[in-house]
């Protein structure tokens, strides 16, 4: 992502020396910077298993299922990887809690009944991807991408737009930081 939109056709990104939204790139810069430290939440290995355990306590699905899912439920702030999802649907097939069948080339996982009592016993905690920490990741990943997409297309209108087009494009922009103040008049 670094440079994708803020590449030599904005002389004074650095700055603004010769176009005035130099301070905003800086300022976008500082936000994408935020963005790329904190992006994706780190989730223990409990909460996988339970989060895995959970789902497969619904409906029989694949692992790649299972992962679209989470992330899903997260709202974006949860995307388990392979790496973690596979082990651990192993580790639980292992367990005797969930089994595997083979079907049009894919591994498809259910819940034994012993799995489905596992599952039932936490049933009454939150669901992992409702944990406060996913619920954070969420806050601090979703604003700051919003944020970064938007720039990205002023920025395509500021490269490749006619003067009406960029007169069009500062319009909604004006428009949308107007909003996003009004909603934190809202009481």
């Amino acid at each position: 992502m670094s440079g994708s939109f803020m590449g030599d056709g904005f002389p004074g990104r650095k700055g603004g020396d010769g176009w005035p939204g130099g301070a905003l790139w800086e300022a976008m810069e500082q936000l994408r910077g935020q963005f790329d430290r904190k992006v994706g939440a780190r989730m223990a290995r409990g909460d996988v298993r339970s989060a895995v355990l959970a789902l497969l306590a619904e409906k029989p699905m694949h692992g790649y299922q299972i992962i679209h899912e989470i992330e899903e439920r997260s709202g974006g702030a949860w995307k388990p990887s392979p790496g973690s999802v596979y082990p651990t649907l192993q580790l639980l097939a292992d367990e005797g809690l969930i089994v595997a069948e083979e079907s049009n080339g894919r591994k498809t996982y259910s819940v034994t009944d012993e799995g489905r009592r596992a599952a039932e016993a936490t049933a009454g905690n939150s669901a992992p991807w409702e944990a406060e920490s996913v619920r954070e990741s969420v806050r601090a990943t979703a604003l700051p991408k919003a944020g970064i997409d938007l720039a990205q297309a002023a920025a395509q209108v500021g490269r490749s737009g006619n003067p009406e087009q960029v007169k069009q494009a500062v319009a909604v922009l004006d428009e949308a930081r107007r909003k996003l103040y009004s909603i934190l008049a809202q009481d």
